[in-house]
């Protein structure tokens, strides 16, 4: 009698799988990858001193998370810069997250205006750049960025959302190092100060339009356009 032997991914392999897959987050968020760069497996492996099938894993997860692309008969690629590309990503973001951000004022308690402060306070102290990082955000203030947004939203209480959230927002991840690059002179702490107000004076129609102005704001940078031309205006 032949017994089958079902074996799941070993640690070891896991482990590889994770470091490459680090190792190319960083490196396209970074932009040691221009815009519609091939990926090549057969390089990556080389390079890391990996196993084709660990690769592979990892470039699945990035692709997953939106900051590469899988094409057809030609392997993978970090994103092309596209206006249409971006623009579809912030308007998901302006559609989701301002109801996201409604139903969060409703239902958030105590400890979410605590969150949602302390959160806030860290992303003001936090410099969006240094020098060692070069023209782009700094790491710190990117992961601080993405906590206090994500922290707003938190109070609505529904995981599904949340974690529709996670996907778009590390999807748009690219679209905001592209902005900070191109637009050093937005005032975006104030923006971010607005939210935080009307988000702990329970004013949800207030932080609701502020919100879809922030996330509009970038991708007009993007696209060279101007922010009354892709929301309506009162």
């Amino acid at each position: 009698m032949t017994q089958t032997t079902h074996s799941s991914t070993s640690p070891g392999k896991q482990m590889l799988s994770e470091q490459v897959y680090a190792h190319l987050r960083d490196a396209i968020m970074h932009g040691d990858y221009a815009p519609g760069a091939a990926l090549k497996p057969q390089d990556l492996a080389k390079q890391q001193g990996v196993s084709l099938a660990v690769v592979r894993e990892a470039l699945v997860r990035v692709v997953g998370e939106g900051l590469a692309d899988r094409l057809p008969n030609r392997g993978f690629a970090v994103p092309a810069f596209s206006d249409r590309r971006w623009q579809e990503i912030a308007e998901a973001r302006r559609t989701i997250e301002p109801v996201v951000l409604r139903m969060s004022i409703e239902h958030g308690d105590v400890d979410w205006e605590a969150r949602v402060r302390a959160a806030h306070h860290r992303l003001a102290r936090t410099p969006t750049h240094v020098p060692q990082e070069g023209e782009y955000y700094s790491d710190a203030w990117a992961e601080a960025h993405r906590v206090f947004h994500r922290t707003l939203l938190e109070g609505c209480g529904n995981p599904v959302l949340l974690e529709t959230f996670d996907r778009m927002w590390t999807a748009s991840e690219l679209a905001r190092r592209f902005s900070g690059h191109r637009a050093p002179g937005r005032d975006g702490a104030g923006e971010h100060r607005q939210l935080e107000e009307a988000a702990l004076a329970r004013d949800a129609d207030t932080a609701a339009e502020v919100l879809a102005r922030h996330l509009t704001q970038t991708a007009a940078e993007l696209t060279g356009e101007q922010c009354s031309r892709l929301v309506d205006q009162p």
